[in-house]
C-alpha cells in the first residue's frame, strides 16, 4: 500500500511525540512492505508565530490530499491570552470543521502494568473496556458567540442530523463490541439534550434494535464514569460534555499519556476524503504539556497508538494496528514507563520509551512474505 499522511506536529512535546509515531509507522511500513511518506504542515501556535494564522491554508490543503492526519497538540503560555483574536485552539477547531470530522473516538482500556498509576483502586479497573464517541463539529464550541461589558453568551445548537450519524456510529461500534450504548445528555434542563435523547431513542430501536441503548445524564455519569466503569461499553454524548468525561477517564488508564483518539468523517464527504476511504485526524487526548517540551521525557504512548488507529480506520490495515498495540502492551508489561507513570525520578525518556515499541514491533509484527 501507499499512504501520504501529513503530519501536523504543533506545539509543545507535539513535535517530540509525532517523531516517535513517524518512527512507529515507518518501521511498520518496512515490516509489511507499505510505502507511507510523510509531510510536515504547521498548525495552532506554531502556525501563529509563522503565518499569523492557527490553520494556514496550506495546511488545509495539505490535509485534504493526503490518506491520513496525525496531530500532536496545539497550545501554550505565549498563545493564552483570551482576548487575542487568533489562538491555536481556533486551527484545531477549524479542521475538525473543514474535514467534516463528526465523530471522536476515544477508547479506554486501562492496561494492568500501569493499574498502580491510575487514583482509582485497581479491583475498580480491571477488565475496564470502553469507548466514547464524542460528537465533534457541533454544539457550543460552533455556536454564536457575543461578548458584552457585562454578559457574554455561547449558543448550544444540535440539529437532528448531526445527532445521528453520531448515534449510529456509536451503535455501529457497539455491534462489533458488547452491543451496549450508553447516551449521554442534561435532558432534564437542555432543550438540545431533549432532542437529543429523542433522537438517540428512535435511531436506535429503528436501526439498531439488537444494540440495547440505555440514557445517563451527564452529572450522574461523571459519578458512575469512576465508580463502576467496567458496566459501560460505548458512551455517545454532545461535544462539550464528550470532552469533559473523556478528560475524566483518563484517570482510568492511569495518564493522559496513554489515551489515544480518532477524529473521523464520512467517505467522501465535502470532497475531504475519495469514494470508500473514511478520513481521519489522529492525536492524543493530552495537550501539549509547555513545562515538558524538549526535555524529552513526553510519554509517547499516546500518539503511538492514535497512530494504531490511523491504520485501522483510514488506511485499512487491522493487522498492523493490532501489532502496534500489541509492541505497545509489550513495552508496558516490560514496565518501561515515563515519567507520567514511574516513580518520582524512575521514568525512561521518550527515545527509551519509543525504542522500546520498536523492539516489541520485532516480535509482534510477522514480516511481509515476497512472493514471485
Amino acid at each position: 500500500m501507499r499512504a501520504d499522511i501529513v503530519v501536523l506536529p504543533g506545539d509543545g512535546i507535539g513535535p517530540e511525540v509525532t517523531a516517535a509515531a513517524v518512527e512507529v509507522l515507518q518501521a511498520v511500513g518496512l515490516r509489511y512492505g507499505h510505502q507511507f511518506r510523510f509531510a510536515e504542515h504547521r498548525i495552532g501556535g506554531a502556525a501563529i508565530d509563522a503565518t499569523g494564522e492557527a490553520l494556514p491554508a496550506a495546511t488545509l490543503e495539505a490535509a485534504r490530499r493526503a490518506d491520513a492526519v496525525l496531530l500532536g497538540a496545539v497550545g501554550g503560555p505565549k498563545w493564552s491570552d483570551p482576548k487575542a483574536p487568533v489562538r491555536p485552539e481556533q486551527g484545531l477547531l477549524a479542521i475538525r470543521k473543514a474535514l467534516g470530522l463528526y465523530a471522536n473516538l476515544r477508547p479506554v482500556k486501562p492496561h494492568p502494568a500501569a493499574l498502580g498509576a491510575s487514583p482509582i483502586k485497581p479491583h475498580l479497573l480491571s477488565g475496564v473496556d470502553l469507548i466514547v464517541v464524542r460528537e465533534l463539529t457541533g454544539g457550543i464550541y460552533f455556536g454564536q458567540k457575543q461578548r458584552g461589558a457585562d454578559r457574554a453568551s455561547d449558543v448550544c445548537e444540535y440539529s437532528v442530523a448531526e445527532i445521528e450519524r453520531t448515534i449510529r456510529h456509536a451503535c455501529t461500534l457497539a455491534r462489533g463490541r458488547r452491543g451496549k450504548v450508553t447516551s449521554v445528555d442534561k435532558a432534564n434542563v437542555l432543550e438540545t439534550s431533549r432532542l437529543w435523547r429523542e433522537v438517540a431513542t428512535r435511531v436506535a430501536a429503528e436501526e439498531f434494535p439488537d444494540v440495547r441503548l440505555e440514557h445517563q445524564l451527564v452529572d450522574s455519569m461523571a459519578m458512575h464514569l469512576l465508580a463502576k466503569p467496567r458496566e459501560y461499553d460505548v458512551i455517545v454524548t454532545e461535544n462539550m460534555f464528550g470532552d469533559i468525561l473523556t478528560d475524566e477517564a483518563s484517570m482510568l488508564a492511569g495518564s493522559l499519556g496513554l489515551l489515544p483518539s480518532a477524529s473521523l468523517g464520512e467517505a467522501g464527504a465535502d470532497g475531504a476524503a475519495a469514494p470508500g476511504r473514511q478520513i481521519g485526524l489522529y492525536e492524543p487526548i493530552h495537550g501539549s504539556a509547555p513545562d515538558i517540551a524538549g526535555r524529552g521525557v513526553a510519554n509517547p504512548y499516546a500518539t503511538i497508538l492514535s497512530a494504531a488507529l490511523l491504520l485501522r480506520h483510514s488506511l485499512g490495515l487491522e493487522d498492523e494496528a493490532r501489532c502496534v498495540e500489541k509492541a505497545v502492551d509489550g513495552a508496558l508489561e516490560a514496565g518501561v514507563f515515563t515519567a507520567d507513570l514511574a516513580p518520582a525520578g524512575r521514568g525512561v525518556s521518550t527515545r527509551a520509551a519509543t525504542a522500546a515499541v520498536l523492539e516489541q514491533l520485532q516480535l509482534e509484527c510477522q514480516p511481509v512474505v515476497l512472493r514471485d
